[in-house]
């Protein structure tokens, strides 16, 4: 990868996000030759939101392939708080090989990467989930067999995960089309980046209100919770708001035959989809949920296996002059 840190899928070109995809399915298959690949590297692993995949995945990701990993919690770093990003930044660079950063604000994730002098990884932000996504579009490859023109339709909130699924559909080539509820759109820049960079692969960035226009015809049909993490205060009227976006047999009957259904977890089942859809041989949540381990194993591979063990910053100290 040319890039040092992987902050959004905005910042890899198309090729490096399909050579990702190539070793991840490469370490799925064969993960035993990849055992030794990053021994004795250390990854720092930076939690301000609670988590199950990202905890799991990055952890047991970076021991299989010989390393190991360490938890910090929110009481522990407090970023911003307790210390600022910058110190911590500067502290971890010459303690670790790697940083992965679950957070709230990008901002955040984005200062990390341009102070610590490590490779730093975004497990999730309020803008951004690219590990998900990576993990989305090599599910995606497995059971289409391409990615290219496939029509992928995200039904509910214009959140994160809509965010990075437009912007890897944009790099592959693929048709996203994303449906909300008015007012819940995607950010604008990121609908204008996702529209730009789609017509240069071939692909489409379509914004929509109409959930049954979305998945009309639709190879993939995915959704997510309608309150995200530091939301909950909106859930009651946001259930309101969503309730005609819930992806139900109905809904999911307007899309391809052989459509599949996708999740990013954890599931609210009754609300954005219904048990006879999500737990139906077309869910895929689960083989999702797996592929985490493995993206994110390619990456920790791509960024981490020419960090030196040691500190990566000396500081010079003159010599002391003789008495």
């Amino acid at each position: 990868m040319n890039t040092e840190d992987f902050i959004s899928i905005r910042d890899c070109s198309a090729a490096e996000i399909e050579d990702l995809l190539v070793l991840g399915r490469r370490m799925k298959a064969h993960p035993g030759a990849y055992f030794d690949a990053l021994k004795g590297k250390t990854l720092a692993m930076i939690f301000e939101k609670p988590s199950l995949r990202t905890r799991v995945s990055f952890d047991v990701g970076i021991q299989q392939l010989g390393g190991f990993s360490l938890y910090l919690s929110p009481s522990e770093i407090s970023l911003g708080k307790r210390e600022s990003v910058y110190d911590v930044a500067k502290n971890l660079e010459r303690l670790v090989q790697g940083i992965m950063v679950r957070t709230f604000a990008h901002e955040t994730v984005e200062e990390m990467a341009r102070y610590a002098g490590v490779p730093v990884i975004n497990g999730l932000t309020d803008y951004s989930h690219p590990c998900q996504a990576m993990a989305d579009y090599l599910t995606m490859w497995e059971i289409k067999g391409n990615v290219e023109r496939l029509k992928i339709a995200y039904v509910g909130d214009g959140n994160n995960v809509a965010h990075s699924l437009m912007f890897a559909g944009a790099q592959l080539g693929a048709e996203v089309w994303v449906a909300t509820p008015p007012g819940y759109e995607p950010r604008a820049d990121a609908i204008r980046w996702a529209s730009e960079r789609a017509r240069e692969t071939g692909g489409s960035c379509r914004i929509t209100n109409d959930a049954k226009e979305a998945v009309a015809g639709a190879d993939v049909i995915y959704t997510d919770v309608w309150a995200s993490m530091g939301q909950e205060a909106e859930a009651g009227r946001r259930r309101d708001v969503f309730r005609s976006y819930q992806v139900n047999s109905a809904l999911f009957a307007r899309a391809k035959g052989d459509a599949i259904f996708m999740h990013c977890l954890p599931a609210h089942r009754g609300e954005e989809v219904t048990d006879e859809v999500i737990d139906s041989p077309c869910s895929v949540v689960f083989q999702q949920a797996e592929n985490r381990l493995h993206v994110e194993k390619a990456i920790m591979l791509e960024l981490m296996k020419n960090v030196p063990v040691g500190v990566t910053r000396r500081l010079e100290i003159p010599e002391l002059a003789h008495a």
